[in-house]
């Protein structure tokens, strides 16, 4: 059998082969067409078991098996598989759009929405049909028959442009390297990165140490190299990746132009101003203007506190360093620098006590304190040999959720961290279909038999994930349309994921999370005060930091593209917000994989909104105890099962008992000193 076609359980990757793709597509959307001829002929008086189930049945194993190939194309890459996922990519995105411009099946679900069996339907199913009829308005089903086939076309153009988009910065990230000769020049580096140097020199046959632009190599350079040439050389190409300044096959440039001309005549056909109104038609927001108050609100209250840390850190270099001006290579290096000088530790230091077994014991731990649940290994087929699997599991044992960890960087796979839905949970007439998720970072690879050891940094991206991961796997919801993450507003789904983040700052949870990789002694506390009181270090920089990708985004999406020249707006936006301002040769558009190559376009303000709902979420916590189990069950009941039952803010009034105000998100950046509106109105939601 095609592994592919075999849904009886986990994904078989270590049988998937690229010419199993094929085949596969074409038998699932063979019969997918079968089952819109056999519901369509239901549509007139259609019910949940005669129309909606069927549609729900064949569009899952379609999902699910596309959903192995994209995953292997992210983690996997290799010619053939890229090759048999593009050709596939049209296909799968033509079926898709064309579901959405169905016009029988949207006057079924008019007729379901208008009918007496909607109203004994669950609530939850009620709000299934209600999505389905504003998807089917966005998807272009009433739009006249002569303009449906463009809105196809633009949404196959722009799938294609979108992978295209990914696949460049992934070829043009992979095809530097930086050979160095003389290891003095590396002077200052970890010696993980300079003995991972030398060996990637040693594989492909070179003599010295042979640095990249990944995460793991990329990262270390700017903020501990001493040769500030060797960083401005990292820095330079790292910039200007996948653009007009290196290979022109991988210029993300006409691509960025394309997509935007796409998005804007799609949202034209749609009858919205701009794509940013079609964006925010399904999230919590309630107009592009609102996201810019907020953002803007938000960046008056941060600013005074960047430019006071822009400011600290040129002193410190002039005074301490005997630096010139700061160029944006010199940024990280120097602030390591200055954190060091001001709190007496450094990354490096902190990382020899988070070895990768000890950071998941406790980080399974707080998942058994906060949910009772227990997190325990099992075997699985797997796509690469670092790649493990665990189950989630009740009091009683029984596996509710199960997950796949893939934390290092390879050449192969694109960077970044993410969680994905491999199997969600629903209903089925044999029970309850079990979750399973993939968590994905791009953490450094351990050197021979030592373990992989862990920046804070990076130990909080892992719980970051593991927070979405447990809001795929800890749903109640027993329908795909709600269940996990889906339905769930896009501005809200970093919720889960930044609350579980204010753990890496408890001591009563990493004291249970650390061991020196050397003396195995365990974090000591007058470090962890020193970590504490770095906490804010620099949080002023980086809010404006996110504020300005998230106006660059969402008022570039707001603009005629004909009239808008992506680089000279994200001027603007820095001259407005920043305080920062890197060279003007930088490319940083070409390489913003979250809004022309992901799900995030017109909502990269997400990550700040959601994390105004974190941190005051949170603040429940610390109210109660930040353990406190009944706290913990009501968090997992309100926000992490209802999935997209109901609308987000339900949910977060339901866990808070009010709505969000911004107070605990500046007090947890150390900006509460600044004017603070606790009023709601101020806010996306309204």
């Amino acid at each position: 059998m095609n592994p592919l076609l075999d849904f009886s359980g986990l994904p078989q990757f270590s049988r998937i082969r690229p010419e199993h793709i094929t085949p596969a597509i074409d038998q699932l959307l063979a019969e997918n067409q079968a089952i819109l001829v056999q519901v369509s002929l239901q549509a007139s008086d259609p019910t949940w078991e005669n129309f909606v189930q069927p549609l729900e049945d064949g569009n899952e194993r379609l999902s699910r098996a596309w959903g192995q190939v994209s995953h292997l194309n992210s983690v996997v890459n290799t010619p053939e598989l890229r090759e048999a996922y593009n050709s596939n990519l049209p296909r799968i995105t033509h079926y898709w759009a064309g579901l959405s411009q169905n016009e029988t099946l949207y006057q079924g679900y008019k007729n379901l929405y208008h009918s007496a069996a909607y109203t004994l339907l669950s609530t939850a199913r009620r709000r299934i049909i209600d999505n389905a009829l504003r998807d089917f308005r966005l998807g272009g089903a009433e739009l006249p028959a002569a303009q449906k086939q463009r809105f196809l076309q633009i949404q196959e153009d722009l799938a294609a442009a979108g992978a295209r988009f990914e696949q460049n910065l992934l070829d043009t990230t992979n095809a530097f390297s930086y050979l160095v000769h003389d290891e003095s020049q590396l002077l200052g580096l970890p010696e993980e990165v300079i003995a991972a140097a030398r060996q990637l020199a040693q594989t492909t046959g070179d003599s010295g140490w042979k640095l990249t632009l990944h995460a793991p190599c990329y990262i270390p350079v700017l903020q501990y190299a001493e040769n500030r040439e060797l960083r401005r050389v990292m820095y330079q190409h790292y910039a200007t990746r996948a653009s007009e300044q290196g290979n022109p096959e991988w210029d993300n440039t006409p691509l960025i132009k394309q997509i935007l001309n796409l998005r804007a005549e799609e949202a034209a056909m749609l009858g919205f101003n701009n794509f940013s109104e079609l964006s925010l038609e399904s999230k919590m927001a309630e107009s592009p203007q609102a996201v810019l108050t907020f953002l803007r609100d938000l960046a008056a209250k941060a600013k005074p506190f960047a430019l006071q840390d822009w400011e600290e850190l040129q002193t410190f270099a002039r005074e301490q360093l005997q630096m010139g001006p700061l160029e944006p290579w010199d940024v990280t290096w120097a602030s390591e620098k200055l954190r060091v000088a001001r709190y007496a530790f450094s990354d490096l230091e902190v990382k020899h006590y988070f070895p990768e077994p000890r950071v998941l014991e406790g980080l399974f731990h707080l998942t058994q304190q906060l949910y009772g649940l227990q997190v325990t290994p099992m075997e699985a087929p797997v796509w690469h040999p670092d790649v493990r699997f665990f189950a989630l599991r009740n009091a009683t044992g029984e596996i509710i959720g199960q997950f796949y960890l893939d934390l290092y960087a390879r050449q192969d796979k694109r960077g970044g961290a993410w969680m994905d839905d491999a199997i969600t949970r629903r209903r089925q007439t044999s029970g309850i279909q079990v979750p399973v998720a993939y968590l994905t970072c791009n953490f450094s690879h351990p050197l021979g038999d030592q373990s992989a050891t862990f920046t804070h940094d990076e130990v909080i991206t892992l719980f970051h994930e593991f927070g979405h991961g447990l809001h795929h796997l800890l749903t109640q919801m027993e329908d795909l349309s709600i269940s996990g993450i889906n339905g769930v507003e896009w501005d809200a789904v970093e919720l889960p994921s930044q609350f579980m983040e204010n753990y890496c700052w408890e001591w009563s949870v990493l004291s249970h999370m650390s061991a020196h990789v050397e003396t195995g002694e365990p974090l000591p506390r007058a470090l962890f005060e020193r970590l504490l009181a770095a906490r804010h270090f620099q949080s002023g920089m980086q809010t404006v930091r996110q504020i300005e990708f998230a106006l660059f985004d969402m008022q570039l999406h707001m603009e005629p593209p004909a009239e808008t020249d992506p680089l000279t707006l994200l001027q603007q936006i820095r001259a407005e917000v920043a305080v920062i301002h890197p060279p003007h040769w930088q490319r940083f558009p070409n390489g913003f994989s979250h809004i022309f190559a992901g799900g995030y376009a017109a909502g990269y303000y997400s990550y700040k909104w959601a994390e105004v709902l974190s941190a005051d979420a949170y603040a429940l916590f610390e109210e109660r105890g930040i353990l406190d189990p009944q706290t913990g069950e009501r968090f997992r009941l309100e926000i992490l099962a209802r999935g997209g039952s109901r609308p987000a803010l339900e949910s977060f009034v339901a866990f808070r008992g009010r709505k969000p105000t911004l107070d605990a998100l500046l007090r947890h950046h150390g900006m509460a000193s600044a004017p603070v509106s606790a009023s709601p109105a101020s806010l996306p939601p309204g």
